[in-house]
């Protein structure tokens, strides 16, 4: 980070990608708190998840983890805890993540805290009750405040014409955010040329939900997480519900080998120093020749444009943090 004097009370921040010291994190996912903010990402994948701090989103300082299945009592889950989100919602924060159950399938959960640091403990165990696999929950709130859950019915299990196919999938929520309730909506399937729709694997994975004139817009992404071609794409719809349609601009955030940029993707979006200006924030894989699960996190200005979404990125060079 460069900080630069432009006058006697404002300073300029800087940054570039990827942000942060940390690697071999995936899935990062950015809450602010008042004048802090707090990284949760696919990181202890044997145990649960570590969180960050940092006051400007670019230095990022390890405070322990959040989550924690050692410490718990009844343990439902042997390995894979995988993409943590947070929200505060009247006091409280809620965390949705995915495990593998001692049954061998992916299950998502909800845990509690009151602090964003944790420590979280299992509130809701089993979210999605149906058999499958199901991963990547994202919490969403709208202006009514009608609770929703966006969630990925996995490839692991979700077999289709002979093809292993990641959906997404929405339901509603109880008003105490630890249940989902009323039928599930399949909002979207790998079908865009740029998604690999005919593959024996397929994926779209990783919502989120951006909320801009009264329009609902989708985030996921598509593709191998550990593939060079791992992108973000996003659908749009005038209910919360559903049904979307794809954007033609798809995808709106991809790789960039020539400087070094590969796998873009798993976004979560967090708003700036000044509380407006949003970015998205997505991991980039930390060796971009060889690309694993060993990934960094890296944040670009996400805006709209004649009613299309766009990410200034992904960015390699010096950007200002608005």
């Amino acid at each position: 980070m460069n900080n630069e004097q432009t006058d006697s009370t404002q300073e300029s921040v800087t940054y570039t990608n990827p942000v942060g010291e940390m690697s071999d994190i995936g899935d990062p996912y950015v809450l602010k708190v008042e004048d802090t903010y707090y990284m949760y990402a696919t990181s202890v994948a044997h145990a649960g998840f570590k969180v960050w701090e940092s006051t400007d989103m670019v230095e990022w300082v390890e405070v322990g983890m959040a989550y924690d299945h050692r410490d718990h009592e009844e343990k439902w889950a042997q390995y894979d805890f995988w993409a943590p989100e947070v929200i505060e919602h009247n006091g409280t924060f809620y965390m949705v993540y995915s495990a593998r159950a001692y049954n061998g399938s992916l299950k998502m959960a909800i845990a509690t805290s009151d602090s964003p640091t944790g420590p979280f403990m299992d509130a809701t165990v089993g979210l999605i009750d149906r058999p499958g696999s199901f991963i990547d929950g994202h919490f969403f709130i709208d202006d009514d405040d009608k609770a929703y859950m966006y969630y990925v019915e996995d490839n692991h299990e979700n077999i289709v014409d002979g093809n292993h196919v990641s959906h997404v999938y929405v339901q509603e929520m109880t008003d105490d955010l630890l249940n989902v309730t009323g039928e599930p909506h399949l909002l979207l399937e790998p079908d865009q040329a740029w998604e690999n729709p005919h593959g024996e694997y397929q994926w779209n994975e990783g919502p989120f939900v951006v909320k801009h004139d009264d329009l609902y817009y989708l985030m996921y992404s598509a593709n191998f997480y550990a593939s060079s071609d791992y992108a973000v794409g996003y659908a749009v719809s005038d209910n919360p519900l559903g049904p979307f349609e794809k954007s033609e601009s798809n995808p709106i955030l991809s790789k960039d080998m020539e400087n070094g940029i590969s796998g873009p993707g798993h976004n979560s979006v967090t708003v700036g120093l000044d509380d407006e200006t949003l970015y998205a924030v997505y991991h980039v894989h930390t060796d971009p020749e060889n690309p694993t699960g060993d990934r960094r996190p890296a944040i670009d200005r996400l805006y709209f444009e004649d009613g299309e979404m766009k990410i200034g990125g992904p960015t390699s060079d010096e950007q200002e943090l608005r």
